[in-house]
């Protein structure tokens, strides 16, 4: 009896390996196509506008156009699989020991964690919104998603680098204390003020599970059943915020392409306390990231604008931008958004003045 019931067993079995094998065929296929998409992006944009569209090379609206040819599809791509890669692993974790390492004492250290994953991840500030949505479906607490979400466009290594290189070593470490100190306050304030209710209703929704979940038994899921549910995740997140893609990019290519850099370093002033403010102010519509903004600060400096003014700037520029504010406008209320841009402003200045008077001591 025992022979024959292992003997009915194996087709099944064979079935389910064969599903496997397929499975992860047609995930290797899909993720080599995605790379050699993604990597040809900009090369494809450069092709489209100056090839295909013939436009001037170093105009203002070729730079523009390329801009916007080269960030839609790249945000789109790191969309699809930044959603897809969470929910995947959303699928198979045990909700309670989520909950119990992201409570209590944990959670201290998870500002700490997420604010450095933020900081090594080599993202722009729209670029962040993929892994941001990834995190809130993922019953992520606000305040820990918050500060990856703060940290990770203002630092990255090459940044780092190259400020430690064009502006020596104290700047880049008071550049990386800065940002760091920027996200892990952001999350503390977002927890302590329970900002998970000024989500929009779907995502405040998984917000509150998280915060209501009791400890229960976890069941296992196979690697299709996985698949499935990150897939059904994906087409609902991609079909809600595809077209604010669109259009945030096309307004940061705006302002990427037609903003002179002069005007700022021109109508900043010279260290009044109000230009501190006024610059954070100014420069978080503005769309960059925290590599291109080097030689900015570089500029600014060298024109003799003050180290704190300069920081501030270029900070609030690389941190959010008007694009990605439309993007978040998804996942965030108006308040949350208000307290974000008010939080932002605030932690920036504050940062800005400090160095200012601290400029002599310090550098």
């Amino acid at each position: 009896m025992t022979c024959s019931c292992t003997k009915k067993a194996m087709p099944a079995e064979r079935a389910g390996y064969g599903s496997m094998i397929r499975y992860f065929g047609i995930g290797a296929l899909s993720l080599g196509v995605w790379t050699a998409v993604y990597w040809n992006i900009e090369a494809f944009s450069y092709w489209i506008v100056y090839g295909l569209m013939r436009m001037e090379p170093g105009s203002l609206l070729g730079g523009a156009l390329q801009f916007f040819f080269y960030d839609t599809p790249k945000i789109l791509l790191l969309l699809v699989l930044m959603v897809y890669i969470i929910s995947w692993l959303r699928a198979g974790l045990s909700a309670e020991r989520i909950r119990d390492f992201l409570s209590g004492r944990a959670k201290g250290i998870s500002y700490i964690l997420a604010a450095a994953l933020g900081a090594a991840s080599p993202f722009c500030s729209c670029s962040t919104i993929p892994l941001f949505l990834g995190f809130i479906s993922a019953r992520t607490p606000i305040g820990i998603t918050m500060a990856f979400l703060i940290t990770s466009p203002i630092i990255n290594e090459v940044a780092v680098v190259l400020l430690w290189g064009l502006l020596g070593w104290k700047f880049a470490v008071t550049y990386l204390a800065v940002g760091m100190l920027a996200g892990i306050s952001g999350g503390i304030v977002m927890d302590a003020l329970r900002a998970e209710r000024w989500l929009q209703p779907m995502f405040q929704k998984e917000q509150l599970i998280f915060h209501s979940m009791q400890a229960m038994p976890h069941h296992g899921i196979n690697f299709v059943e996985r698949h499935f549910f990150a897939m059904t995740e994906v087409k609902g997140i991609f079909s809600k915020v595809w077209i604010w893609v669109v259009l945030g990019v096309a307004i940061g290519a705006g302002l990427h392409g037609f903003v002179p850099q002069n005007w700022f370093a021109e109508h900043l002033g010279a260290g009044q306390w109000w230009t501190v403010p006024l610059s954070v102010g100014v420069g978080i519509p503005l769309y960059t990231n925290a590599t291109g903004i080097v030689p900015i600060m570089e500029s600014f400096l060298a024109k003799g604008l003050p180290v704190g003014t300069t920081l501030a700037f270029c900070m609030s520029a690389v941190a959010v931008s008007l694009p990605e504010f439309m993007m978040l406008k998804q996942v965030m209320t108006w308040k949350l958004m208000l307290l974000l841009f008010v939080m932002l402003l605030a932690m920036f200045s504050l940062a800005g003045w400090f160095l200012n008077a601290a400029q002599t001591i310090i550098f």
